[in-house]
């Protein structure tokens, strides 16, 4: 059976126009590793910003699992300077809008909600929305998006998808989070669609609550010195 079309159908473009996010990209390209942090005594936010600024990791993702959150990023933002703060674990717009008013300057998000990709048209502080499979993709590019957090990276394919990834998405860009060590974080960097990693072995629960610091400011050096040895292989 012959199929053809007469004419074209008159519809509507669907897609919005781009997200400018040149500044996001910007910034997860200089940062290259982002620490994932969780908060679990507010006390311990502005030591811990201190130790991974001093080895060397400016660009910190503070989630929202719980209550210290957001105390948590108003305190580093007001007294830790050099570094950018951002709020992970954003799941509805009243999380994204109390993240802004607490100084967050990037939001990211573990998947995404139509509401969620409003209300980023109206706040300066950039959004990293989270997918995971191509449907994702294709919804968030459909609102003008193409940087996206990937997670969970390694349950979600890791490597391999993120190369499959590249054929049909050419222009989108991730931050690969979920899984992400010392022993796998080359390969992904390596990625031409990777501009940066989340991980968060540097900041484990167990050393935030011991309080040293010494030893996440050390893991911190060796995250850095492992990207820039895959630079100038």
């Amino acid at each position: 059976m012959e199929f053809f079309v007469s004419e074209a159908i008159n519809r509507e473009p669907i897609n919005q126009e781009p997200i400018n996010q040149s500044a996001l990209k910007a910034l997860m390209t200089a940062s290259k590793i982002i620490p994932v942090i969780q908060i679990d005594d507010p006390a311990d936010a502005v030591p811990l910003a201190t130790a991974l600024k001093a080895g060397g990791l400016t660009t910190l993702e503070i989630t929202l699992r719980t209550e210290h959150g957001l105390p948590a990023i108003k305190a580093i933002s007001e007294q830790v300077s050099g570094v950018v703060v951002g709020a992970g674990t954003v799941i509805s717009p009243l999380d994204y809008q109390r993240a802004v008013m607490a100084g967050s300057e990037f939001i990211v998000s573990p998947g995404v909600t139509d509401e969620l990709l409003e209300e980023a048209k109206h706040h300066s502080a950039e959004y990293l929305p989270g997918v995971a499979i191509p449907a994702d993709m294709m919804r968030v590019i459909s609102a003008g998006f193409s940087v996206f957090k990937f997670f969970p990276a390694e349950a979600s394919g890791g490597v391999p998808m993120l190369k499959a990834l590249l054929g049909p998405f050419p222009s989108a860009v991730f931050c690969p989070t979920g899984g992400i060590s010392p022993n796998n974080l080359s390969d992904y960097l390596a990625l031409p669609n990777v501009l940066c990693v989340g991980g968060s072995w540097m900041v484990s629960k167990q050393l935030i609550a011991d309080k040293n610091w010494q030893q996440i400011t050390q893991l911190s050096q060796q995250a850095v010195s492992l990207f820039d040895s895959r630079r100038t292989a």
